[in-house]
């Protein structure tokens, strides 16, 4: 069986879907491309993308704000400080910031409250 490069989207996969209508659906997604080759040689079927891909396709968007962060939990916006002091800022808030590994912030005091500033990659200093 011949894969693609990319999966089928769009009219091209309503299309090889009406063509292959015979076929059971995970059949169906494999031949629109949507499966992976693990390490031992077997193909697991992307049923997920697949069908993901299907409603799009029919111009139905479920996760229209894309605010997921994969793993089904949405970013809460509250923190709790650790055992050990630490305040830990998920993975969510990084990549929403769109925050590489690296950058620095300067972090500024308030009255019950704490603001993280970020640092310009030509600020070495701060101006007070």
């Amino acid at each position: 069986m011949a894969k693609s490069e990319s999966p089928l989207t769009g009219k091209a996969l309503l299309q090889k879907v009406k063509e292959l209508g015979h076929l059971p659906k995970r059949e169906t997604a494999k031949e629109c491309g949507y499966y992976s080759t693990t390490k031992d040689g077997n193909i697991r079927v992307n049923l997920s993308g697949f069908y993901d891909a299907l409603l799009e396709a029919k111009g139905i968007v479920l996760d229209a704000e894309g605010s997921k962060d994969g793993r089904g939990r949405e970013a809460s916006y509250r923190v709790k400080v650790h055992k050990n002091g630490q305040i830990v800022i998920g993975a969510a808030y990084t990549q929403e910031m769109d925050l590489r590994p690296g950058d620095e912030f300067q972090v500024k005091l308030g009255y019950k409250h704490i603001h993280l500033a970020r640092l310009d990659d030509d600020d070495d200093t701060e101006a007070a």
